[in-house]
């Protein structure tokens, strides 16, 4: 008898344990997929040596927070003169410039840059932009964008979240998995959705699934 009130409560302890290590679905946790491919932003004197004197950008899409995808469209080079044509411009102009892309892009490439966050710059892979008027040369400004998910005050509020809290997403998509740090960014401007490279997309078999928020 006491042999199996010791296997009772080793079972019990188990199930205890695999129950506290699942993480239980809850649709209130579902976080749109929005996946960035390879695109420059630019500041106002690489728009003119790329595009010509008084160049202003012209809108093609509206992005979130006060951003928008241009109509005008560069090509990168890297060190050993390997190129990826049209990739698409990001507006309003920056302070600085700054080209992300995917590893395997930088492959391509023949670059080695770090996976920072937006304007992280310093110390990041150098690489070449070349427009219809002329060429931009970046000692730094190359990475492969940190993932990450932007969200307004309400819905960080929401999700019991703050502004650089990192986190876990979980997706139970083609190939599934769960992508570890992940950083909250939060500002009025922004609308609910988490931006993932094409390679993380491809990895996981991402496309129009949501992923699910685990803190």
């Amino acid at each position: 008898m006491q042999e199996q009130q010791l296997v009772d409560e080793i079972a019990r302890l188990v199930a205890e344990q695999l129950k506290n290590s699942v993480d239980v679905y809850n649709p209130a946790d579902e976080i749109p997929i929005g996946i960035s491919a390879r695109h420059v932003h630019l500041s106002r004197e690489d728009v003119e040596t790329l595009f010509g004197k008084g160049y202003q950008l012209n809108k093609k899409k509206e992005l979130m927070g006060g951003q928008f995808a241009a109509q005008e469209c560069v090509t990168i080079v890297g060190t050993k003169l390997r190129a990826i044509e049209n990739v698409r411009v990001l507006g309003p102009e920056r302070i600085q410039s700054q080209v992300e892309v995917a590893k395997t892009d930088a492959i391509r490439l023949g670059l080695n840059p770090p996976v920072r966050q937006s304007g992280d710059l310093a110390g990041s892979a150098p690489i070449a932009m070349v427009g219809p008027k002329g060429v931009v040369y970046l000692k730094e400004g190359c990475i492969v964008a940190k993932r990450h998910i932007h969200m307004a005050p309400a819905d960080a509020a929401r999700y019991g979240v703050k502004d650089k809290q990192v986190v876990k997403v979980r997706f139970d998509s083609g190939r599934g998995g769960v992508f570890e740090d992940v950083v909250i960014r939060v500002d009025d401007t922004f609308t609910l959705e988490m931006h993932i490279d094409t390679d993380e997309a491809n990895g996981l078999g991402i496309g129009k699934d949501k992923g699910i928020l685990i803190k």
